[in-house]
C-alpha cells in the first residue's frame, strides 16, 4: 500500500535515524533500512543491507565512543516513488558540549514505502570539509550549533 508522499513523514524518519545513532541503537536503525538498504559512513565505509547494517552499527557502538548529530533537513523531493531528502549535520563529540567543525557532514537519504512505511534505500554521509573556504565552514558550523542549541532545551 502506498500512501500520498509527504516530506514530513521523510523528514521523521531521517530525524529518527540521528536520534537511533545517538542513542546507540543498531537494532533500531537497522528497523528503518528496506531490507537491501546501503550506507556510506563518514568515513567512506560501505555496508549493504538491513543485517550488515545492524552488525556494523553495533560494532561502531561497540568499539568506538560516538558523538551525537544534530541534523537540518535542506530539502524533500519525490521522484518516481523515491523520496530524496538532503540535510546537514553537525557532531559533538561525547562527553563535549559543543560542536565539533571537523565532523560537519551533508547527508543524503533516499527512501522508499514498504508497506505503507517509509524505509531508508542509500544513507550517504559526506564530510564537509570545504576546503579552502573557511568562511563557508564557519556559517555551516554557526547555522548547525543555533540547531545543537534548539535540540539541547
Amino acid at each position: 500500500m502506498v500512501t500520498p508522499a509527504r516530506p514530513d513523514d521523510v523528514v521523521a524518519l531521517y530525524l529518527t535515524l540521528l536520534q537511533r545513532w545517538n542513542a546507540q541503537d543498531a537494532a533500531g536503525m537497522a528497523r528503518l533500512f528496506a531490507p537491501m538498504g546501503y550506507v556510506v559512513g563518514f568515513d567512506g565505509s560501505e555496508i549493504d543491507g538491513r543485517d550488515a547494517i545492524e552488525a556494523g552499527m553495533r560494532d561502531i557502538f561497540t568499539h568506538h565512543k560516538t558523538g551525537s548529530y544534530v541534523g537540518k533537513v535542506r530539502s524533500v523531493r519525490f521522484v518516481d516513488g523515491l523520496a530524496i531528502l538532503r540535510a546537514v549535520a553537525g557532531m559533538a563529540i561525547a562527553g563535549q558540549e559543543d560542536l565539533n567543525p571537523e565532523l560537519n557532514t551533508v547527508q543524503t537519504l533516499v527512501a522508499s514505502q514498504d508497506e505503507g512505511a517509509w524505509r531508508v534505500e542509500l544513507f550517504h554521509n559526506t564530510p564537509a570539509a570545504l576546503h579552502g573556504r573557511e568562511g563557508a565552514r564557519d556559517r555551516l558550523t554557526t547555522e548547525l550549533r543555533e540547531v545543537w542549541k534548539t535540540s539541547r532545551r
